[in-house]
């Protein structure tokens, strides 16, 4: 925005503040608002911040030096305008990809089929020959538990249950099928099983391999077994190959290591209140990332989103009733260590967030919000909806917050989550095209002036249980 542009705007901003001193509140949030959108539309630093992230820094993977460059980085941009900053220790696993992975399907003609696979987030390395086994399909958990050892010893299990498409909230239908990623390899090891790969959380058909965490559960390390994602274009290659010969044999060989916690951080920036500072809003996003792409949907979206909240605040010279805090959590990916430091640091010192929002599902067109509240704080919210007609944003639905904030739910604090349209979030997640030219600039500006607007409206009114002004 050029000098003469940029000074029109703030005269107009500083008299529609004045103007709003004679409204009504209705009115005066509406106007209040209509300067954030204004702001975060013109002025933004989001998309900035994210192009340094993703191209400067890139996947910021738990423990890994770009994770740790991305602590630093955010930092120094929060000291720029927040009151306050602290870099909050916590130990994080350090797990690492190694050489990238291969995999091919060798038919009983002996003919091979390269595909497309990645390690998924913790699992062992393959022998360094790699492993060649028969395959078994299965779709579900109990499928495996009721083929059992008999017919799973000595194979690798092939998890192939996609995403339902029938599922227009896209999130649902990743709950619907992550469980085989999640305890896929854990449970296959139960039955003699030597390795698992599990058809990528994707509801597209094409050559990205999904990566994502895996738990081995209780079983001793010595009956760990590797597990590897595979792309849905391959998923159905190898499905259509296994029904012609059940005899085919598959090959995986990769390098990953898990090395143990290391120490990293929470960065953690806030604007304190004017007449209620002990009071907490807290906004934030995840700063750590899978390895594969950059990591700018998931969650450097949701971080620079944050950031600009504090942003727009300060250059709007509005004075926050209470205290405004970003929090960007290290580790949601694999372990969400950094969200539980930091619920478990805010009881020891006894701080009362009556307020924490999360942004974690991607930088596309924000439709609105999901809220773990009671009826009386739901009542309260669902008024505020005609203040946010204006911006097409509608969605104002109980349940499903985030996963960073979710250790603060207790004592009445309300969570919430911001929904932006996720059709095709899950072509992008955990995946190596999670790049920063998958994001459009206009639709992070939009989430971030919404998430600005939201916090403002809890500033301003509080919440019910806690207080009403």
């Amino acid at each position: 925005m050029n000098n003469i542009y940029a000074l029109g705007f703030f005269i107009l901003t500083y008299s529609a503040f004045a103007k709003a001193q004679s409204l009504s509140s209705s009115e005066a949030d509406s106007l209040m608002m209509k300067s954030i959108y204004d702001f975060s539309l013109t002025e933004s630093k989001s998309y900035e911040w994210l192009d340094y992230l993703s191209n400067n820094i890139g996947g910021r993977l738990s423990g890994s030096i770009q994770a740790e460059r991305a602590v630093k980085y955010t930092e120094k941009e929060l000291k720029k305008f927040t009151m306050r900053t602290e870099l909050q220790s916590v130990m994080v696993p350090k797990w690492s990809r190694g050489t990238p992975e291969f995999a091919y399907m060798q038919l009983n003609d002996l003919s091979t089929i390269n595909v497309n696979v990645c390690a998924l987030g913790g699992s062992i390395p393959t022998r360094q020959a790699g492993i060649k086994a028969p395959v078994i399909e299965v779709t579900s958990l109990k499928q495996l538990s009721d083929l059992g050892r008999k017919e799973i010893e000595g194979k690798i299990v092939f998890y192939n249950r996609p995403m339902d498409p029938t599922k227009i909230q896209t999130f649902e239908a990743y709950g619907g099928c992550v469980n085989q990623r999640y305890s896929g390899a854990e449970e296959a090891a139960k039955y003699g099983a030597v390795a698992v790969i599990v058809r990528s959380m994707n509801l597209r058909l094409d050559d990205y391999p999904h990566t994502g965490s895996m738990s081995y559960g209780d079983l001793p390390i010595e009956n760990y077994i590797p597990a590897a994602a595979i792309s849905t274009n391959d998923a159905e290659k190898l499905h259509t190959f296994l029904a012609i010969d059940r005899n085919l044999e598959f090959y995986l060989k990769q390098d990953c290591t898990s090395w143990g916690d290391v120490e990293s951080y929470n960065v953690i920036g806030e604007i304190k209140g004017s007449k209620y500072p002990d009071e907490i809003i807290l906004v934030g996003g995840h700063l750590d990332s899978w390895d594969l792409g950059d990591g700018s949907h998931d969650d450097g979206a949701g971080v620079v989103q944050s950031m600009q909240v504090l942003h727009t605040m300060k250059s709007l010279n509005y004075i926050p009733l209470r205290t405004i805090r970003v929090v960007l959590f290290m580790n949601e990916e694999n372990g969400l260590k950094g969200a539980r430091e930091y619920a478990r640091q805010a009881e020891l010192k006894n701080e009362n967030h009556i307020f924490a929002l999360e942004s974690d599902a991607g930088g596309f067109s924000p439709r609105g919000f999901s809220f773990d509240a009671n009826d009386d704080q739901m009542k309260a919210v669902n008024s505020w909806k005609i203040l946010f007609k204006p911006y097409l944003i509608h969605y104002f639905e109980r349940g499903g917050s985030g996963a960073d904030v979710g250790p603060l739910g207790k004592g009445g604090t309300v969570l919430a989550g911001l929904r932006p349209d996720s059709q095709r979030y899950f072509d992008f997640h955990h995946a190596a095209n999670d790049t920063f030219d998958a994001v459009n600039k206009r639709e992070l500006e939009l989430g971030a002036a919404t998430m600005t607007s939201l916090i403002y409206l809890f500033d301003q009114y509080g919440i019910v249980n806690k207080r009403i002004n």
